[in-house]
């Protein structure tokens, strides 16, 4: 079977779904869409299940914290379809007052580092994770470290000042 076309995954998704697919995008050719914490388990199970579309490979789960933004977590979902030979990329958006979203390891059993590494590093809550631990940071971290929420250096360390550069 040759190469999927965007178009047709995306028809399939809005057959399915309708305007809870948002956002279509391809960035460098990869169809790119939004959807909402509601249905993402939903949408991930229709995109695995789905006998034509057979998205049955998890590449990876991260986020990403844009803190302008009223939803400001934004869960990334890459999944790509070894039969058809296609990727795709799903984004959810949630709150920093509530990051709770649903696992996907009841799909993919690789989901788990993947989640429990977002959760460590972007605080989000992956509901129903069966082990939602810390995975890279010490236990007793009390921070999320890649939430954009503190500043990226000190403003008084001396070693950084102009003067010691001839500016």
């Amino acid at each position: 079977m040759g190469k999927m076309a965007n178009q047709e995954i995306k028809d399939k998704l809005i057959a399915k779904f309708g305007e809870q697919i948002t956002a279509p995008s391809e960035p460098f050719g990869l169809l790119t869409f939004e959807t909402s914490v509601n249905i993402i388990s939903e949408v991930l199970t229709f995109l695995k299940s789905d006998t034509e579309l057979k998205f049955n490979y998890l590449t990876d789960i991260t986020a990403v914290h844009y803190p302008e933004k009223k939803d400001a977590l934004g869960v990334v979902y890459h999944l790509h379809s070894l039969t058809n030979n296609v990727r795709i990329r799903v984004k959810v958006f949630i709150p920093t007052s509530n990051p709770a979203i649903p696992t996907a390891t009841t799909l993919w059993e690789g989901a788990n580092w993947m989640e429990r590494e977002t959760f460590d590093f972007f605080g989000i809550n992956f509901v129903g994770h069966p082990n939602l631990v810390r995975i890279l940071n010490v236990d007793n971290m009390t921070v999320f470290p890649m939430r954009r929420e503190y500043q990226l250096e000190d403003p008084n360390r001396v070693d950084k000042k102009d003067y010691f550069f001839g500016r």
